[in-house]
């Protein structure tokens, strides 16, 4: 069984039911696909037949592989048995294989007990499989002892697959019916709530743990130097209502595993856009290195006049991990960072508030001495990725352009190093930061059991699987975890993130092997001087655009490069052409760009500054006043205050 809620499907109809294409759509998006063909080739002569598996094999992709199972009908039970676990078997269909079992040159033959092999085999199975088979009954079947033969094997063989799978449909004039659906364990503390699920999902689906989760509240600022559109704009000019990638979900929720294929950036818009400022009216020598963030916003907005991130959310998690790697620092003083920035308050909701960003503060799950036992369980680790998904998918469904992921929690760092030396061969002492006090000297006692810590727990984990959810489960961590999951779910979602810190980085380290994707999305503004952060961008190919060496919390220094990075943004796509190329100076370049009809969206010549609004012109930087238990917001996206409860 996997331990995302599914493992296996089994899909019945009728003759021309539609259940093939059914099966096929289940599974069309899946990385890796292994076609078992069961029915056998029959008569030569029979050219009606011989149409038939033509058309079966023109709708397959090219990337499948086909596998026949024809020959031996106990062939198909070692078949599953062999899988891996990164595979996807459609098995079509199960009348074709009742066949071949009930075939005179395969008896005699106990057809009870290769069936109850078949079921057996299914349980055990470690691949994602769909089935295929005819319903008895809704197919014509001859009155001969020999038909009365296959609707009893047939039926006996549907019924055992059915109880062995996870779900089952009923597919009736095209239209899918779930009989059966993965049981889903939910936590007796857990608040039941709706499921979210994305528009690409094409069958029904079972809330799981993170989906029951609410989201944590998000803070919104209470200084506004611009107005973040209420949702994203569907207007067809619009770069920013891309739809979500088709991803592979099926009956109980999102499957996260390796090899997924989510999108790309455009590859043309970025060049162009670099090549578009050559030509605009720019004293000097231009934007310099700051030409990269022109490039990296044309290609994630898909057009060479890329425009400033007028809405952006700061997404800070908060997840502390025990043992040595939390060596030197003062105990619940993590928790009081996080309880600020919730009330509005410190240096990270001071520059969000100033950034006219939102800020959404993430309770991870706590993490286990990684030294001397798995930070995380497996099944902590599924729900952490699907948390951090769906964080990122109601950032984009609220209309946010841009996310900037930080983290504040004791002994991130030394879990940062562990999983670039997992992933990258990385000495432990070589990207591990100094430890400073409070009074600010520099701990070398602590910084030595931290070392000390991320080793054994390399040596513990020596034999282990260095697959990425291995990597999570006994190093990374909560925080990690839940950091991948954003970074999967924003590029599958095409919202840009911009890191800081070694929590973001070591997230994007794991995230290769899941979906390579996704480093593409990744923006780095500041290393901030930290040797995690340097080798990890180094092997990521994030080239960072300052060195500020600010150390002032994970999420810090991107917030100080924000106004920045919109304001090249906003002057590359307000200046005109040169006049020696035949600009006009009273040319507007953006004249011919697709415009927002969302009234809050920013004028493209002045993105910052609300000149209608002599409040938001000059913002009163006074401390904001927490309402009840929690910070005053409102917003279309406003959430009931969480933390976490893993399952």
């Amino acid at each position: 069984m996997s331990v995302d809620g599914w493992n296996t499907v089994l899909v019945l109809g009728g003759t021309r039911s539609g259940k093939s294409e059914f099966a096929e759509s289940l599974v069309t998006d899946a990385p890796v696909v292994r076609y078992v063909a069961t029915a056998p080739e029959g008569d030569p002569e029979d050219t009606e037949w011989a149409t038939r598996l033509a058309a079966h094999r023109a709708r397959r992709p090219g990337s499948w592989t086909t596998e026949e199972t024809t020959e031996d009908p106990r062939r198909l039970a070692d078949v599953l048995e062999s899988a891996e676990p990164n595979e996807t078997l459609l098995v079509d269909d199960l009348g074709g294989w009742v066949t071949v079992l009930l075939d005179p040159d395969h008896q005699p033959a106990d057809d009870v007990a290769t069936i109850a092999e078949l079921a057996e085999a299914l349980r055990g199975c470690a691949a994602r499989v769909v089935l295929v088979s005819p319903e008895v009954g809704l197919s014509l079947v001859p009155t001969t002892p020999l038909g009365r033969a296959f609707t009893d094997a047939l039926g006996a063989a549907n019924r055992a697959v059915a109880d062995a799978c996870d779900a089952v449909a009923l597919v009736v004039a095209g239209q899918p019916v779930w009989l059966k659906s993965a049981p889903t364990t939910i936590a007796p503390a857990a608040p039941a709530a709706a499921p979210t699920v994305s528009a690409s999902v094409t069958a029904p689906v079972v809330a799981s743990l993170a989906d029951a989760e609410p989201t944590p509240e998000v803070q919104l600022p209470d200084v506004l130097t611009h107005a973040p559109p209420a949702a994203p704009n569907q207007e067809p000019g619009n770069p920013w209502a891309a739809p979500t990638m088709a991803l592979p979900m099926v009956a109980t929720g999102l499957v996260i595993q390796p090899g997924m294929e989510l999108p790309m950036p455009d590859e043309y818009a970025g060049p162009q856009a670099v090549d578009r400022l050559a030509t605009l009216d720019v004293p000097g020598a231009g934007l310099g290195v700051l030409d990269r963030v022109v490039g990296f916003a044309a290609s994630t907005q898909g057009t060479s006049t890329p425009r400033a991130w007028s809405s952006v959310r700061v997404l800070l998690l908060h997840g502390d991990h025990a043992g040595g790697g939390s060596a030197g620092t003062v105990a619940g003083e993590s928790a009081r960072r996080a309880a600020q920035a919730r009330a509005g308050k410190g240096a990270l909701a001071r520059l969000a508030a100033e950034s006219g960003a939102s800020l959404q503060v993430v309770d991870a799950p706590a993490s286990a001495p990684m030294e001397d036992q798995p930070a995380l369980s497996p099944d902590q680790v599924e729900s952490a990725l699907r948390y951090g998904w769906r964080l990122a998918e109601q950032a984009a469904d609220a209309g946010v352009q841009l996310l900037v992921l930080g983290a504040c929690g004791a002994g991130t760092e030394a879990a940062a190093a562990a999983v670039l030396a997992a992933t990258a061969g990385a000495e432990p002492p070589a990207v591990l930061g100094r430890v400073i006090t409070e009074s600010g000297e520099i701990d070398d006692a602590a910084w030595m059991i931290r070392c000390a810590a991320v080793r054994d727990a390399l040596h513990r984990t020596r034999r282990s699987s260095r697959g990425a959810k291995d990597i999570l489960a006994e190093l990374g961590g909560g925080d990690v975890a839940v950091a991948t999951g954003v970074l999967l779910g924003a590029t599958a979602r095409r919202v840009p993130v911009l890191l800081d810190g070694p929590v973001g980085v070591a997230a994007g380290m794991v995230s290769r092997d899941l979906a390579g994707q996704a480093r593409h999305w990744c923006l780095l503004a500041d290393h901030g001087g930290h040797p995690a952060v340097r080798l990890a961008a180094d092997v990521l190919g994030l080239t960072p655009l300052l060195d500020l060496r600010m150390d002032l919390g994970e999420g810090a220094n991107a917030l100080v490069a924000l106004p920045l990075l919109r304001s090249v943004l906003a002057l590359s796509a307000a200046l005109p052409v040169h006049p020696s190329l035949g600009g006009d100076d009273d040319a507007d370049p953006a004249a011919d760009e697709p415009q927002s009809t969302d009234p809050s969206y920013p004028d493209v010549n002045d993105p910052y500054v609300n000149d209608t609004d002599p409040d938001l012109a000059e913002p009163d930087f006074a401390e904001p006043e927490p309402a009840g238990p929690g910070p005053a917001s409102t917003g279309a996206d406003e959430q009931p205050a969480s933390g976490w409860r893993a399952g």
